[in-house]
């Protein structure tokens, strides 16, 4: 029974949305996971998938994406990424998945699992680059950041109180959609969070067509890898 991370599946049975603009590497994407996925995950693992999971603009849209993602084998824990406009609540997003016999896709939000050695958390995060942000009129940064930030705390909180008992000495993982830090710019209210909670490994996707750097960084003892799909060549990473 293995843990294994790939965020970015961008998905899109159910909606026609070429990746090719990130180049040659994405195309045939979706059988490339496919192949890839039944090639390392057993039915008795589990994948935490950090956000853009599909190109669906609602529910129903993202049935197809769904279901293909039940058929693979393991356990799915999604997070939440910026283009996830198909995200409901909770309790909606479970009706869902019951309803159209959906059994191996859980919510990683707001929330914590022990998972095998593991504790595992996480929310989307934020990229605060705001020259890249593609927005409409006045945007208050400060309070997305607060905000996301809190949901972070929400996530961890829900570890430590799993870090009890039996699970006292297992590490909790973090998994975030966007990168904490990325090409000079460090979003430094979210690393404060991780190193106040002793967080030692944090996953991150969203970054697509860079394939030529370190896979992971070093923020003092906070260990941050990439896990876009298309940088680890959609194969899932075995988390060790």
């Amino acid at each position: 029974m293995s843990l294994f991370v790939i965020a970015d599946l961008h998905l899109s049975n159910g909606s026609d949305h070429a990746m090719d603009v990130f180049g040659a590497r994405w195309q045939g994407y979706t059988e490339k996971i496919c192949k890839n996925w039944r090639a390392v995950v057993g039915e008795r693992d589990s994948v935490i998938i950090p956000g853009d999971v599909s190109w669906a603009m609602h529910l129903n849209e993202a049935r197809e994406d769904f279901k293909l993602l039940d058929s693979l084998p393991g356990q799915k824990y999604l997070g939440k990424g910026n283009h996830d406009f198909w995200w409901e609540t909770a309790a909606k997003m479970g009706r869902f998945f019951a309803e159209n016999q959906i059994s191996t896709l859980n919510l990683l939000y707001n929330n914590a699992f022990v998972i095998e050695n593991y504790i595992v958390c996480g929310t989307r995060g934020w990229f605060v680059e705001e020259g890249q942000q593609q927005t409409v009129g006045d945007v208050d940064y400060a309070k997305i950041v607060n905000r996301e930030v809190l949901r972070l705390k929400l996530s961890l909180d829900a570890a430590m109180a799993l870090k009890t008992g039996e699970n006292a000495d297992k590490e909790i993982l973090v998994f975030l959609h966007f990168p904490p830090i990325w090409n000079g710019f460090e979003c430094k209210e979210i690393i404060d969070l991780l190193s106040s909670y002793g967080i030692r490994r944090c996953y991150h996707g969203h970054i697509h067509g860079t394939y030529h750097i370190p896979a992971t960084k070093q923020v003092g003892e906070l260990s941050i890898r990439m896990i876009s799909s298309d940088f680890l060549n959609f194969t899932p990473f075995l988390i060790v």
